[in-house]
């Protein structure tokens, strides 16, 4: 493959071999295409139209995929290569990544402020933080369970009680969500406070001794198995979410019935007086 520093930079010309078959057009062509032109080339494109045509051209080039572009009459390579070739970044499968995390955390932050806005006319209210960790709840319930197969085995890495009791990595999923549900909705705290606070407390000990005190490396389980989000912070702070929110209901209850208490003591202390 030829270098980016090796590159004529006065040659903008390039030709693209990629499959443009009835039933299936290669997106990794598309995209070479596409990032070609915003490179500024002029793109030949070469369209292979039938898997005869293809393996054709495979066995005369010596490659075992497409597409693959040619500049300057040197062959760069495939989608990969052009990226490296135009200094641009390609992704790694097995790369560590926050993107994830930070994309699902802000738009569960934006959907609460949203909400509140809606309910109160305010964007940062208690409600929208109470909100934002149930919707978060919910979202990273509805992760785990895109594979709960999946996330159940990762889970039995570190989570105490999944390794004594197995069903509970399937179970865990749903029970997260029922509980950021019933928050969402603000009923049956007398469900979902003792849901969160289980599941949440049995979660950050695992953790805590899983990656803090065992010094384990390890992937999380936490947004599903298809990422790669080292185990430590992110779920920890799941749990510790779900903890907080938990204490806070039982606090917002019991002040609730305190405030509720007051105010039917105080006619009867207006009559007492007025006597």
């Amino acid at each position: 493959m030829v270098r980016a520093e090796g590159a004529d930079d006065t040659t903008k010309r390039a030709d693209l071999h990629r499959m443009v078959f009835s039933a299936h057009t290669c997106p990794y062509g598309l995209k070479a295409k596409h990032l070609l032109r915003r490179a500024g080339y002029e793109v030949t494109d070469h369209p292979l139209t039938s898997r005869e045509e293809t393996d054709a051209f495979k066995a005369a080039q010596l490659v075992t995929t497409t597409p693959q572009i040619f500049i300057g009459g040197e062959r760069v390579g495939g989608y990969d290569d052009l990226r490296r070739f135009l200094g641009k970044k390609v992704h790694d499968p097995k790369a560590v990544s926050y993107r994830s995390v930070i994309a699902l955390f802000s738009i569960t932050a934006l959907m609460a402020m949203a909400a509140a806005y809606v309910a109160t006319a305010h964007l940062l209210t208690a409600l929208a933080a109470e909100w934002f960790i149930a919707f978060s709840m919910v979202v990273l319930a509805m992760l785990k369970l895109q594979n709960v197969e999946s996330f159940a085995t990762m889970f039995l890495n570190y989570d105490l009680l999944a390794k004594r009791w197995v069903p509970y990595g399937y179970i865990y999923p749903f029970a997260e969500a029922f509980a950021g549900l019933l928050m969402v909705a603000g009923v049956l705290t007398w469900v979902s406070v003792p849901i969160a606070l289980f599941i949440g407390t049995i979660g950050a000990v695992s953790v805590i001794k899983a990656v803090y005190i065992d010094r384990r490396e390890l992937k999380c389980a936490c947004v599903g198995g298809s990422t790669n989000v080292p185990l430590g912070f992110v779920s920890l702070l799941e749990n510790i979410m779900m903890i907080v929110m938990a204490v806070w209901m039982v606090l917002g209850a019991s002040s609730s019935e305190e405030m509720q208490m007051k105010g039917s003591l105080a006619p009867s202390q207006a009559a007492s007086s007025a006597r």
